[in-house]
């Protein structure tokens, strides 16, 4: 074999080396470190992401990557059965005593599975290792030969790719294209993967597993119960009904109409402590009241903080099938879900204890809480 047949063997194996690693790198790299590339003016990351942010973009980034490796593994087969096939022939005859013919054609099948193995080794695990380990260098080393593969392969391209959603179609899949998604379950393997390898500490890893586990949590089970609901009737008499809500440890206290399942509205302590040292106390509690937001028991904790931040709020009252007020759930028991602390708070000295006591005059509708910072003065507030 001539230096220069093995130079062209050496160049289809970088090729098809060049475009295995482009399609791992392509799959794997993460569109969020690619995204602050762009922003920060690199000019690689620039060409790069809007194949990676486009489906349909990245489908045919990824189709013509593996045109690429069909066609290099295909040339550099029947180059290398061409080109060094024929030298090993007569020695094998001679050796082995067959015919010309038979020896040709065993130096060529022994050719191909040497070729293939070579290949494989080194134009394809090798590259696959290197761009999984660095997909983001690799991505953006390998955007401009692929750039051109996209304009050289561009009719092969369409071609294959008409005929490939053809035949899905007539099999009832629909095609969206290669999309980087990950489902919770991914995530949570990846969390784990990534607290393994050292890169989150555990406690880094349980508050992002009970983030992505906040799907799972509904309000029923975030929520300060009905018998802890501190709550006054609005028929109470003013006299009473201030100091009463100035003292109390809740900066937002439900007003209701006779039975909790009748509210009225929510009362701020803090407006309405104000508003009395200023001299403006006001002459009636709808003056101060501000309406209240209602969700589903059943709703999620995602959900939860996406109404939360749509109403401009930090307080919703849980309500079940029938409408009845089940509980009031806060954005700060989501917090403490999220960062675990409200077993803590729940058994820590001095938590609020409090029972349900229905009084029509002026009582507390659910329970007055204790002194203390426990569980229901830290959900109420």
């Amino acid at each position: 074999m001539s230096l220069a047949s093995a130079l062209i063997i050496v160049v289809l194996t970088l090729l098809t080396a060049l475009y295995v690693a482009a399609e791992f790198a392509a799959v794997s790299v993460r569109r969020s470190r690619l995204r602050q590339l762009a922003e920060d003016g690199h000019w690689l990351a620039q060409r790069l992401l809007p194949y990676i942010e486009d489906p349909h973009k990245l489908d045919r980034y990824i189709a013509a990557s593996q045109i690429g490796i069909t066609l290099t593994s295909l040339i550099l087969g029947a180059y290398g059965q061409r080109a060094i096939a024929p030298h090993l022939a007569p020695p094998l005859a001679a050796w082995t005593g067959m015919e010309p013919q038979t020896a040709e054609s065993v130096a060529g099948i022994w050719t191909l599975i040497a070729l293939t193995v070579f290949n494989v080794i080194l134009g394809e695990l090798v590259p696959k290792s290197v761009a999984l380990q660095f997909p983001t260098q690799t991505a953006l080393y390998t955007v401009f030969p692929m750039q051109w593969s996209l304009w050289i392969y561009g009719s092969f391209i369409r071609f294959l790719n008409g005929g490939g959603w053809l035949l899905l179609k007539l099999m009832g899949v629909r095609q969206t294209g290669h999309r980087h998604i990950h489902s919770p379950e991914e995530l949570e393997l990846l969390l784990a993967e990534s607290r393994d390898g050292g890169l989150l500490e555990p406690d880094e890893h349980r508050r992002l597993q009970r983030a992505l586990r906040m799907r799972l949590r509904t309000a029923g089970h975030l929520m300060v119960p009905r018998g802890r609901i501190y709550a006054v009737d609005i028929d109470t008499p003013f006299d009473e009904l201030l100091p009463r809500l100035a003292a109390s440890p809740y900066t937002r206290v439900p007003i209701y109409d006779g039975t909790l399942d009748r509210l009225v509205g929510i009362v701020n302590t803090k407006q309405l402590a104000l508003r009395q040292l200023t001299g403006r106390t006001p002459r009636h509690l709808a003056e101060v009241m501000r309406p209240y937001v209602t969700v589903p028991e059943t709703m999620t904790g995602d959900r939860l903080i996406a109404t939360f931040r749509e109403k401009r709020t930090h307080q919703a009252i849980a309500v079940d099938a029938q409408a009845r007020v089940v509980g009031i759930v806060s954005l700060d028991d989501l917090l403490t879900d999220l960062l675990g602390t409200k077993e803590d708070a729940a058994g820590a000295p001095g938590a609020a204890q409090s029972g349900p006591t229905q009084s029509g005059s002026g009582q507390a509708a659910a329970g007055t809480p204790s002194s203390g910072t426990g569980t229901a003065k830290g959900s109420q507030r």
